[in-house]
């Protein structure tokens, strides 16, 4: 009876330590999406004003085309502008979607770190 009851003592002193092992863990876990997230968002933020700079670039090689009349060359460069605005539009879309993970990914921590400072 007394080695029954000195192992379940072992075991009621030990869970706590486990568990907090364990919420550490999922706190090192969101720290590392945090980063994949802003690693992310940076990339979509460069992506964005590369397009942004293509989008400038065409429009002035359409005028251009229009002034000196080749037609030809105009459409081409527009069909250009209209992908580039449409990539700009899918970076925009994308770098709202990771900010909305990074804010949830760090609002996880705040919750984690609380849950490892409440005994």
């Amino acid at each position: 009876m007394r080695r029954h009851l000195a192992i379940l003592a072992v075991l009621a002193l030990s869970t706590p330590v486990v568990l907090s092992a364990q919420d550490s863990g999922a706190v090192k876990q969101d720290r590392k999406e945090v980063r994949h997230d802003r690693r992310e968002l940076r990339g979509d933020r460069k992506d964005i004003r590369h397009d942004t700079r293509d989008i400038r670039q065409d429009r002035r090689d359409v005028r251009h085309d229009l002034q000196s009349g080749d037609t030809t060359d105009a459409h081409r460069d527009e069909r250009d502008l209209r992908q580039d605005r449409r990539d700009r539009r899918h970076d925009v879309r994308d770098a709202r979607r990771d900010r909305r993970d990074l804010r949830q990914d760090r609002k996880d921590i705040h919750q984690d770190q609380k849950k490892d400072s409440t005994p």
